[in-house]
């Protein structure tokens, strides 16, 4: 029995040993605990989020490691070291998944983490919590507002909350000082060292690229005792996530120590990336010449054939002021058969400016809605493609994301990600299959909001939207609300007057002073935004044809209940009873408030967000009412 008990105390013992050290030059012969979509390659290379759309992996050393001193249980000083890359899909090299996270853990994996923005490590409701005891150094490739990130290529560091306590733009300093820019999506390896100082309760992190030594300027230094944030025994590894975009990240080799410097990696015995694309082995060496010269001439023949036949049927136009655009440019013949050929079978959706198709991108199998919008003249085309691409660089979890365009002939081709729960429209009229509950509901509407505040306030230019409406918010796997459809949106700079055009938009959503003055600001899409609030909640159209001549405007409705002591009488039949009261009628009148007609009586996004989040109370309509002479609502 004795002896049973000192072979487990050994066991522990080395389990969790108090200077413990390991490095790994590749993972060959390793064991480390993964989960997800996490996994070791015959070739020595930890794959971690390899391209599988969101979805979230884990790797961590199999044993915990004691981090505090027992002597007066502060956290020890450590040190490690890694090789990472990130390599994006080769037709998008621009668009990325979330990045990866080394991370110290009270647990090996992290079981109720999300993907996507939440990077793998933390869910929407235990983000920011002082329980957590994590602390983290993200290498961050998407910029989440929500998050506060600087840029969508950044180097953080994180504790308990992906709100980074000190971040910067990836690089690092060479030997003359100089900062020098890196971008974490190249493909390259790159080699990351993150230093905590027990003494001085100080934090390195220093990035550079693989064939450089390590800087002797650190790109983040951030002083913060660790001792309240780790518990004595911890677990280390990495977290990573995907979102929307294929992508794959590799960690290439990994060292770390308790109590002293990290070894270094022997950068020569890692192992290799893989290629982009297998390279084909040609037969024609093992065919004799007279064969392969009658073959040649044959194919070349069929070739010419061919391609007489088939380039008016995939011309595009394309001019010199088109080419600095890249990978936002789609070729038409990709996108044809991406859509099969544009057939009725993958038709998604039919509006007043285009049809929508479903399709599959060839090689990348990215999945994409593709909406093919008509204009009669060459008249602003320039400028217009110029906006899709700038509005293109748009990144935010409740948008969906414009991936890029193609112009041919006498049509333009928009491509965005392709959303699997269709549009919101879908699941609110006309006795649809499936009803949205009030909590569903609540959610699309706060993420709508948060994605439209974006767009007015949170972006380089202003973009101004100019058609919202619930068949424009179109929702994800997990149902939440995404603002797509931005072939009207129109950008101008912070702090300019927006220039009148023609007008456009859907009735019922234009504002009074858009349709009086052709000119869209963001106080007209605050209107819309007004008429889909009431929309979602009542589960009916703006406008409502009763008859031939007759129609019935839903503001008018729900103000008569307002006015009578009842708007919840307002509310969807379909809600049933289970919602939340104040929610619905917090809902209702702020739908009623950002309709009113006078463009400045109308709340911006960043007071609609905080009055969604009960941040700050609602105006009494009542007051505002008696205090604005001869103020009405938009209809």
């Amino acid at each position: 029995m004795f002896l049973k008990f000192m072979l487990l105390f050994s066991f522990i013992t080395l389990g969790a040993s108090k200077d413990i050290s390991f490095t790994y030059n590749g993972f060959q012969s390793s064991y480390l605990y993964v989960d997800g979509i996490a996994e070791l390659a015959s070739n020595g290379l930890l794959r971690i989020a390899i391209d599988t759309k969101q979805e979230k992996a884990h790797a961590f050393y199999p044993n915990p490691i004691v981090f505090k001193n027992n002597s007066n249980g502060s956290v020890s000083s450590f040190s490690t070291t890694f090789v990472f890359a990130i390599r994006p899909e080769p037709d998008y090299p621009t668009l990325s998944g979330h990045g990866i996270v080394f991370v110290v853990s009270p647990t090996k994996g992290l079981p109720n983490s999300l993907p996507s923005q939440y990077l793998g490590l933390f869910d929407k409701y235990n983000n920011g919590n002082s329980s957590n005891h994590v602390f983290g150094v993200e290498l961050d490739t998407i910029q989440s507002s929500e998050f506060n990130d600087i840029n969508n290529n950044h180097v953080g560091i994180d504790i308990n909350d992906l709100k980074s306590v000190s971040s910067a733009p990836a690089g690092y300093y060479d030997s003359n000082g100089q900062l020098k820019d890196l971008t974490l999506i190249s493909g390259y390896p790159m080699q990351v060292w993150i230093e905590y100082d027990g003494e001085k309760k100080k934090i390195d992190v220093t990035l550079a690229p693989i064939d450089v030594v390590k800087p002797k300027q650190p790109l983040l230094s951030f002083v913060k005792d660790l001792s309240p944030i780790l518990n004595n025994s911890m677990y280390v590894g990495f977290s990573s996530a995907t979102g929307s975009v294929y992508t794959s990240h590799y960690i290439l080799g990994w060292s770390f120590k308790v109590n002293g410097q990290a070894q270094n990696l022997v950068i020569s015995e890692l192992p290799k990336l893989p290629r982009f694309g297998e390279k084909k082995e040609s037969r024609f060496l093992t065919v004799g010449l007279p064969l392969l010269l009658l073959s040649l001439v044959f194919m070349i023949t069929l070739g010419v054939i061919y391609y007489i036949k088939r380039k008016k049927k995939f011309a595009e136009l394309l001019e010199d002021w088109e080419h600095e655009y890249g990978p936002h440019r789609f070729k038409f013949k990709d996108l044809y058969f991406a859509t099969k050929g544009f057939r009725e079978k993958g038709l998604l959706g039919v509006g007043g400016f285009g049809r929508v198709y479903k399709g599959v991108m060839p090689g990348s199998k990215l999945e994409v809605a593709v909406k093919r919008v008509s204009h009669e003249s060459r008249q602003g085309i320039k400028e217009f493609v110029s906006e899709i691409v700038s509005i293109g660089r748009l990144r935010h979890r409740n948008l969906v994301p414009l991936l890029g365009c193609c112009r041919r002939k006498g049509e333009l081709l928009l491509v965005y990600d392709y959303m699997p729960n269709g549009s919101l429209d879908t699941y609110l009229y006309n006795q649809p299959k499936m009803s949205l509950n009030w909590s569903q509901r609540f959610t699309i509407i706060k993420g709508v909001a948060s994605g439209l505040f974006y767009l007015h306030e949170g972006w380089e230019q202003v973009v101004i939207h100019r058609d919202i409406k619930a068949s424009n918010v179109l929702l994800d796997a997990e149902l939440n609300g995404r603002l797509g459809d931005f072939g009207l949106a129109r950008l101008y700079d912070h702090g300019a007057d927006p220039d009148a055009t023609h007008l456009v938009g859907t009735v019922g959503y234009l504002s009074p002073e858009h349709i009086r003055t052709g000119k869209a600001t963001k106080f007209s899409d605050v209107f819309a935004f007004g008429a889909f609030l009431l929309e979602v909640v009542c589960g009916r159209k703006p406008i409502d044809q009763v008859g031939e001549n007759e129609s019935v405007i839903l503001v008018d409705c729900v103000f008569e209940c307002w006015k009578r002591g009842g708007i919840l009488e307002a509310k969807d039949v379909n809600l049933g009873t289970d919602y939340v009261s104040e929610e619905v009628e917090l809902v209702l009148k702020l739908g009623l408030l950002c309709s009113i007609s006078e463009p400045l009586a109308r709340p911006n996004m960043r007071q609609v967000v905080q009055y969604l989040e009960m941040d700050i109370p609602l105006p009494d309509l009542s007051l505002l009412s008696l205090s604005s002479s001869g103020l009405t609502f938009g209809y």
